[in-house]
């Protein structure tokens, strides 16, 4: 399963859809402005919120939050003791851990579970500029909660970033 997400509509604050491989609408992502953290929902095509993303106010690290129906399912923070600059650690609720390396800022990172590709981000297929691809490799994977951590996760590198 392929998604297309377009860049520089990825501002906090704003709405944008995210179609499937064929062009159709299948995620509006509506972004929360006017907040004192980083907030936005990702909602299907009829408007029902699927995830829930934050930003968590009190942290040590910038954290990100992923909710769902009103439960935390994930929080996401850059990878503790790592050499890699853009290596995020996913933690799920039950204690899974997903990894997250790559060239986040560059659109092109994967995400994986104990070695074995969930997912991955990339502008290499598109010829869309400013438009990159979440490819979902596994198919009993969550294809929303893959895409909400791809978001969540050049967030914060783009945030650590401007924090330099």
């Amino acid at each position: 399963m392929r998604f297309l997400v377009r860049d520089r509509l990825l501002g906090f604050g704003d709405d944008y859809w995210i179609e499937n491989q064929h062009g159709d609408k299948v995620y509006l992502v509506d972004g929360k402005a006017m907040r004192l953290r980083d907030t936005f929902e990702l909602k299907d095509t009829q408007g029902q919120v699927l995830i829930d993303i934050h930003q968590k106010m009190f942290a040590l690290r910038d954290t990100m939050v992923i909710e769902r129906a009103g439960e935390q399912l994930a929080t996401i923070k850059r990878k503790r003791l790592s050499l890699l600059r853009n290596h995020y650690r996913v933690t799920l609720v039950d204690g899974t851990e997903l990894d997250v390396s790559g060239k986040i800022l560059d659109r092109e990172f994967a995400v994986d579970y104990d070695g074995e590709l969930l997912a991955q981000i990339s502008r290499r297929w598109l010829h869309v500029r400013e438009t990159y691809g979440v490819d979902v490799v596994r198919e009993d994977a969550d294809p929303a909660l893959l895409i909400a951590v791809a978001v969540c996760v050049i967030h914060l590198a783009e945030k650590e970033r401007s924090d330099d």
